[in-house]
């Protein structure tokens, strides 16, 4: 069934609300015959009554997670239909009711608010008011950095993997040295404990030192895997995020604070970053940007910052201007963003670039925008280029040829 045809089957007033605010949406039934087929299949959903039910909002509030609509990533009339009919369950909850739900409370906000829904809905008062949440006091979800991994130590040879050896046979013989043990004096029980720790440092040292003339620095593996070798690009970790909220930063009225969706489960990242004086605030809000996500987090005027948009800097430096990089349409939050080639397109980025190491600032000086304004990294040895893509197509700058990327 088409979506068209599906409309017949809501009732009203919801009908009306989807009908006259489709007329002022672009694609409001779907762009591609996959968008068409979900459009048509929601508002069937909704027409029969199977979404949404109150028992139901959790699983509604899961999906919605990496989501801005409901429908691939622009506005349909199926998002028109879901508002129409979780209205009257909005209407009624208390904030700490729809906080539990923060998604879902997010996406209906978000829909509400968008002008062709509005207007309409203006028209049908009161059936489809505005809804006013208290989103300002909802509860924040702290997100607290990565603690630094620790490097595993490599099983040492000699005496101690006899020892992982044999523990099984030498189970049954324990509890009569534990018996042995208790009966023991406090000062026994302590001499013997030394006598061991000297037997078992013995054989450590001697096993550390044939791994120094064996293979030079220690914990090479280790170090490898903290990203120790020659920088490469596919070690930064890039997403595809989705500003949800920004405000001027209380203490520097030239830093914008982000929250930034990258479809995590645990909720936005807080991002600060200097685009004020290049970006208006309307154009920040419901931005579809690239972030940088694994950046030791860094505390900019009190705030601490989780990650970092990627922007575009005019080749004439950034008097000319700064655009924000934008990923390909069809992105969803949190897909991820990779440098083509087969030596980076399955690479795995670092949990965490470590900044003494200068990762990044390495691999940056070949970031740029092509005469396509295509994001790339320019190899400056080889001067191959490889683009900056998801799934879906390659990253581009608004404007921009031969920008700076950072």
């Amino acid at each position: 069934m088409s979506a068209p045809a599906a409309l017949t089957k809501l009732q009203s007033p919801l009908k009306e609300l989807v009908t006259e605010s489709s007329k002022d949406i672009p694609s409001a039934f779907g762009r591609t015959e996959k968008d068409q087929a979900e459009v048509s299949k929601w508002i069937e959903d909704v027409a029969s009554g199977v979404v949404p039910k109150p028992d139901g909002l959790k699983d509604l509030d899961a999906q919605l997670v990496p989501r801005t609509y409901i429908v691939n990533n622009y506005l349909t009339a199926a998002d028109v239909a879901l508002y129409g009919a979780l209205h009257p369950t909005f209407s009624q909850l208390q904030p700490a009711q729809y906080y539990s739900h923060p998604a879902l409370t997010r996406y209906f906000d978000h829909i509400q608010t968008r002008p062709p829904v509005r207007k309409v809905a203006d028209s049908l008062a009161p059936a489809f008011s505005s809804v006013t949440l208290d989103l300002e006091n909802t509860p924040h979800l702290e997100r607290k950095a990565e603690a630094p991994k620790k490097k595993e130590k490599a099983a040492k040879p000699g005496k101690d993997s006899a020892a992982v050896e044999s523990s099984a046979p030498a189970d049954k013989g324990e509890s009569k040295k534990e018996a042995a043990a208790s009966t023991s004096s406090p000062q026994q029980q302590a001499q013997k404990k030394e006598k061991k720790e000297k037997k078992e440092k013995k054989p450590a040292a001697e096993a550390g030192t044939a791994k120094k003339d064996a293979g030079g620095k220690k914990g090479g593996a280790a170090a490898a895997d903290e990203g120790s070798g020659e920088p490469v690009p596919s070690m930064i970790d890039l997403r595809v995020g989705r500003i949800v909220d920004v405000k001027v930063h209380p203490d520097a009225d030239g830093l914008y604070v982000e929250q930034i969706d990258f479809g995590e489960e645990t909720g936005p990242r807080t991002v600060i970053s200097g685009l004020v004086k290049y970006v208006p605030i309307e154009q920040m809000r419901d931005r579809w940007l690239v972030g940088v996500c694994n950046l030791k987090p860094a505390n900019m005027r009190g705030i601490k910052s989780f990650a970092m948009v990627l922007c575009a800097t005019h080749k004439d430096g950034k008097d000319a201007g700064i655009e924000i990089v934008q990923p390909p349409e069809g992105s969803k939050v949190g897909d991820r963003v990779y440098f083509e080639g087969p030596e980076y397109e399955n690479a795995t980025p670092l949990p965490q670039l470590n900044p003494k190491k200068k990762i990044f600032e390495t691999i940056q000086p070949g970031f740029t925008t092509l005469e396509t304004r295509e994001a790339a990294w320019v190899n400056p040895v080889t001067k191959s280029v490889h683009k900056i893509r998801t799934t879906q197509g390659v990253c581009v700058a608004p404007t921009f040829v031969g920008a700076s990327l950072s």
